[in-house]
């Protein structure tokens, strides 16, 4: 498996464009295409994806955690470019259009496809996503609005494993004790305490996130 970040406000690759704001994409043998969260602009996202060689129509499905504009600016920008995609959102998330499928998902958690699913909303706010592999799970979030241990334990009962690895936002997060056991941490965007985390994440865990970073699990 292997998640490319398309979007975040700190980039690796001078040639990739850095804002406010969060993408990546998700991809393996066995499994869907899916694009998480599609940044604040369009434009960039679009610019991102060329350089670094994804065509849109390989997205099979799209995913919005929730429904702030850095996180869905870019949507109807990509969907213009491929609508033949299902596209999972909260609940709380109106207005979608042009996609193919449009999937509204409430408080319980969900199957996208076989070894897949949607922690559900929680909060009434954020959905996030949970790939189970066997010996623990992939969590990936877009911003953690939600207290982050109920994320974790949603993404446990979805996947029926434990997590221990984890991309994407943490917003304010400071449980370090969480992160301990975790195999992969990749804090991006909005994440207010990196070096926090850092610093309470296993010797050999951490990965640097920013546009252009590509994670291989």
């Amino acid at each position: 498996m292997k998640l490319t970040i398309l979007y975040d406000n700190t980039v690796i690759l001078p040639e990739l464009k850095k804002d406010w704001g969060f993408s990546c994409l998700i991809e393996g043998e066995g499994i869907p295409t899916i694009l998480f969260d599609t940044g604040g602009d369009g434009h960039i996202l679009m610019h991102n994806m060329k350089v670094l060689g994804i065509p849109a129509e390989s997205v099979e499905i799209v995913f919005i955690s929730h429904n702030h504009y850095d996180h869905t600016g870019g949507l109807s920008y990509f969907l213009h470019e491929n609508p033949n995609v299902s596209v999972y959102v909260p609940r709380s998330f109106r207005g979608v259009k042009r996609a193919k499928k449009i999937i509204q998902v409430d408080e319980k958690p969900v199957t996208i496809r076989e070894g897949i699913f949607s922690t559900g909303e929680i909060a009434g706010i954020e959905q996030s996503l949970c790939i189970p592999s066997g010996s623990g799970s992939l969590l990936v979030t877009g911003c953690s609005h939600p207290p982050f241990r109920k994320i974790l334990k949603a993404c446990e009962k979805a996947g029926g494993e434990p997590v221990r690895k984890i991309a994407g936002g943490f917003h304010g997060f400071s449980d370090y004790k969480l992160i301990e056991p975790m195999e992969m941490v990749c804090a991006t965007h909005c994440t207010q305490h990196k070096k926090e985390i850092q610093d309470h994440t296993a010797a050999g865990a951490w990965i640097p996130g920013g546009t252009g970073t590509v994670i291989s699990l």
